[in-house]
């Protein structure tokens, strides 16, 4: 199997669509010998945030000289992204051999009546078998969806449940509230382990605490009233955090948004605690600099000045919220987006709150099954800005883009991470 077979293998199983349970990726690890037992993991779940949270753990970590895993979803550009030791993507060699392995075991499967694992279940065991095998010292684990039946919580220990922040998100799946939501998302926390949450909503709060209660886990709230933001703009952010009586001054940080101060303070806090229980050995100075270097693409990420050309994978509510609050870091004549949403998701509200800022509107459409028509979202965004046109080829709608901007103005593509990939496929390809 060469490394485009594996691909076409991983992704074909894209038929079998999403199940939530743990049964069959666990039959699939006994099959391969449990690769995933005797790993110390850091699991991340929560709703928004979590890419980056992981990114800037896993950076510091590897900054203290620790060879650390990295599993996280979806990927932008290139699907070996999803997988990666120190910011090295799994090679194509290894994936092909390893998917090959994951084939035969699968095949063992539906002999004995077993169910077929799913894309996301044959991905995250394929992670499991690479970190093992290259002996990594510790998994930033990245949640798929929920926690408590996802992939990903077939692991029986971690060193921290780390919780970003929980919102409406797959209610068809995790539930039509903030707390069945949350209890969904709390799964993930293990029995006498440690507990490290974003401040949430009452109703999302009081699941958590109940749920580390009754695990006998440590339940810590990171403290963001704790922050002291010094500056804030289209380059990076600068911040003090006090822990434990001691302030840590001038925190930078390249990711942009005011939302990435609170992230990095969020894997920053986690650092502090697994340090303080004994479970890493990392120096303030360490943390510091891999919360610098670390980088996450498609989030408010600039790929081209003048125009200045932004891109954010703002996918849901939550998302749409924070990318127009933080558009109020760069300085612009006229805002030109690029809409492209899946149409599963909370279409109207996303609508409602980004298509007021534009000047002008090219709605495209998403290289998804489930995307949403061209002209079906533009009925939706005529409801709040009447400047609009549809351009559903996504490389067209990026040419028009520069066409219409104007020295001093702003394109912002959004509204679907998978939009976001393919756009910053195309810019970078054309540099």
């Amino acid at each position: 199997m060469n490394y485009q077979e594996a691909l076409n293998y991983i992704n074909d199983k894209n038929k079998f669509g999403s199940r939530l349970g743990l049964d069959t990726i666990g039959k699939l690890l006994e099959l391969l010998g449990n690769p995933h037992r005797n790993m110390k993991y850091i699991h991340i779940g929560g709703t928004n945030g979590k890419g980056s949270t992981a990114s800037y753990i896993a950076s510091s970590l590897d900054e203290a000289g620790y060879k650390v895993g990295l599993f996280t979803s979806p990927f932008l550009e290139r699907f070996n992204e999803r997988i990666s030791i120190n910011g090295v993507d799994i090679p194509d060699d290894r994936l092909a051999d390893i998917t090959k392995r994951v084939k035969d075991k699968i095949e063992i499967m539906l002999e004995e009546g077993y169910e077929h694992p799913t894309t996301f279940e044959i991905i995250t065991t394929i992670a499991f078998i690479y970190f093992k095998e290259e002996q990594v010292d510790y998994v930033v684990l990245e949640v798929g969806l929920g926690g408590r039946s996802d992939s990903t919580n077939i692991i029986e220990s971690s060193l921290a449940s780390v919780i970003t922040t929980i919102d409406y998100d797959h209610i068809d799946v995790l539930g039509d509230t903030l707390g069945k939501i949350a209890y969904e998302k709390a799964g993930i926390i293990k029995e006498n382990s440690i507990v490290i949450s974003y401040p949430q909503q009452k109703e999302a709060l009081e699941v958590l605490e109940r749920v580390a209660l009754e695990k006998q886990a440590k339940f810590f709230i990171c403290p963001m009233e704790k922050i002291k933001i010094n500056k804030l703009d289209e380059f990076g952010s600068v911040f003090d955090f006090e822990f434990n009586d001691k302030i840590y001054n001038d925190i930078e940080i390249s990711l942009l948004g005011e939302y990435q101060v609170y992230n990095a303070t969020l894997a920053m806090y986690t650092l502090l605690i697994l340090r303080e229980k004994g479970h890493i050995s990392i120096t303030d100075e360490e943390i510091r600099n891999g919360l610098k270097k670390t980088r996450w693409k498609g989030r408010l990420e600039i790929i081209n000045r003048n125009p200045t050309f932004l891109i954010d994978g703002a996918h849901n509510l939550q998302g749409v919220i924070n990318l127009a609050k933080n558009l109020k870091l760069f300085k612009y004549n006229r805002l030109i987006l690029g809409l492209g949403i899946l149409k599963d998701k909370d279409v109207e509200h996303m609508v409602e709150i980004l298509a007021p800022l534009a000047d002008e509107i090219i709605v495209t459409e998403v290289n998804m099954p489930r995307k949403m028509e061209g002209y079906a979202l533009e009925e939706i965004v005529n409801k709040y800005n009447k400047n609009t046109i549809v351009e559903k080829d996504i490389e067209k709608a990026i040419e028009k883009a520069f066409k219409l901007a104007r020295e001093g103005d702003l394109i912002l593509f959004a509204g679907s991470l998978y939009l976001i990939g393919d756009v910053r496929r195309i810019l970078t390809r054309s540099k």
